[in-house]
């Protein structure tokens, strides 16, 4: 008689532990739509697609705001978006599948499929792929518009297009119904509208054209199904793949085709894409089986972040993610209130990432709002004098938060901003040491000794990164050149 009791005994402990299972879950997945919310008023993005894949199964899926404002047209599981630079991740897995197809090496000189030699002959494949093709090659990070070139080693390679191996390789034997490579304004159909934050939020445009850098369009849907072949080795094995997740050399944030960097003991997995108009995030933690892809139709989702300096902990976006589904810290609140800050009650590390993360998302803001400077403020100093050991945990990111908080103030005429110029000319002092010829860095200082007055100094760093060699020009070339024939 005593066994149907031990029965239902037992059956109550697995039902009872399964509801706490739900419960939790349920919690995590309220505290993470909540500041889902939050964070994409704060951004002002009129559209948010997110999901969430663990285990090769869906555990979040949802879809916030509108994909046309003027039309009211709700986001759904039928909007298409570009992805940008998450195309990168494709193009890399078509690179190693040819590796593997003996039609490639990955040592091969980048010069040998070009039409005409452009960089020098030390610049192998596996540089370009991982971003280190820059400034000392392979030993420096710096996300390169170069990546492009990769578009004629994968045709040369394979004696085909970049555009029908794609199909061939990916598109075709996963099934991606609704995911395409972007030619022209005929294929415009379900794509979410473009938005550009400006004097309010504003209609965009779309890029066009595409490459091994950009140009795929696809939805949630499409890109659950490449990651779910990804996580079973479907389209490229795993030891290629485990070649492809890892750090090309210890110390740089990049792999093959997609970012990598660690933290609190969590090695991550991640990409990201970023138009003048759209925005994405591809985020895994392979210990943990647990993939989020995010998707949203202006650049908010990732320019405030600055994702391209290789630092995912820095979107906080990511960082809703990681302590709601990942670090177990839901109970830590994502933003802080710049005049009630809270004390950290676990994991001091990624407290300060947190923080440091929102005052660098408050000084991109400031520009639309100067009351956020005030905040970013705030929270800059909360952390340097909790942590005043800043040359330990300073970084790019960092530096450019603080030299944004001058723009906004110069740009906006609200009078000089000289609160951290100290930490400026330290940080950036300390990063010059590792790598002399960043011309972020370079760039940084040299605005920062012009618009105080040392013409010297400004000159120094703006030749610096004039004269640096092997970098291929972009904006801070432009700006360097400019200010040195004006102040010749």
């Amino acid at each position: 008689m005593k066994q149907p009791f031990k029965i239902l005994s037992l059956f109550l402990v697995v039902f009872l532990s399964c509801s706490e299972d739900k419960k939790l879950t349920n919690n995590h997945e309220e505290q993470f739509t909540s500041e889902l919310t939050e964070l994409r008023d704060y951004f002002k993005i009129p559209g948010l697609a997110v999901s969430i894949d663990k285990n090769g199964e869906n555990v979040y899926r949802n879809y916030f705001g509108v994909a046309d404002i003027e039309q009211s047209t709700e986001l759904d599981a039928t909007t298409l978006f570009p992805i940008a630079s998450i195309t990168k991740v494709f193009s890399g897995v078509l690179i190693m599948k040819l590796v593997d197809q003996h039609k490639l090496s990955l040592d091969d000189p980048i010069n040998k499929f070009l039409p005409k030699p452009i960089l020098g002959d030390s610049i192998l494949v596996k540089h370009v792929l991982s971003h280190t093709s820059q400034g000392n090659v392979g030993k420096d990070f710096y996300y390169s518009s170069r990546f492009g070139l990769l578009t004629n080693v994968i045709e040369k390679a394979s004696g085909t297009s970049f555009a029908e191996l794609m199909q061939k390789e990916i598109l075709t034997p996963l099934k991606l119904k609704n995911t395409f490579l972007l030619r022209d304004s005929t294929q415009i159909k379900r794509i979410a509208t473009p938005y550009i934050l400006d004097n309010g939020t504003e209609t965009g445009f779309i890029d066009f054209g595409y490459s091994t850098s950009a140009g795929l369009v696809s939805n949630l849907e499409d890109l659950s199904t490449f990651n779910a072949a990804l996580d079973g080795n479907a389209i490229i094995n795993k030891a290629t793949k485990d070649v492809m997740f890892s750090s090309f050399k210890k110390g740089l944030p990049y792999g093959y085709g997609i970012f990598y960097q660690q933290f609190n003991d969590l090695n991550i997995v991640w990409a990201y894409g970023q138009y003048d108009c759209y925005s994405s995030l591809l985020l895994k933690i392979p210990s943990e089986n647990i993939t989020l892809t995010l998707l949203a139709n202006n650049s908010l989702l990732s320019d405030p972040a600055r994702l391209i300096n290789g630092d995912v902990t820095s979107s906080l976006l990511a960082l809703s993610f990681l302590k709601n589904y990942v670090l177990e810290l839901n109970e830590m609140p994502l933003l802080e209130q710049p005049d009630a800050i809270s004390k950290p009650l676990s994991s001091v590390d990624f407290y300060r990432k947190k923080i440091l993360a929102q005052a660098l998302a408050e000084s991109y803001m400031a520009r639309f709002d100067p009351e956020k400077l005030k905040t970013s403020t705030k929270l800059l100093n909360h952390i340097f004098a909790e942590y005043p050991n800043y040359l330990e945990y300073a970084d790019l990111n960092v530096l450019h938060n603080l030299s944004f908080l001058k723009d906004v103030a110069f740009y906006m005429e609200l009078g000089e901003f000289n609160e951290f110029d100290e930490h400026i000319e330290k940080i950036g002092k300390m990063l010059l040491v590792k790598a002399p010829n960043n011309p972020y860095v370079n760039s940084y200082l040299g605005t920062f000794y012009a618009r105080n007055g040392n013409k010297e100094k400004a000159k120094y760093y703006f030749n610096t990164i004039v004269n640096a060699k092997n970098f291929s020009k972009n904006w801070y070339t432009n700006e360097a050149q400019q200010w040195l024939s004006e102040n010749e």
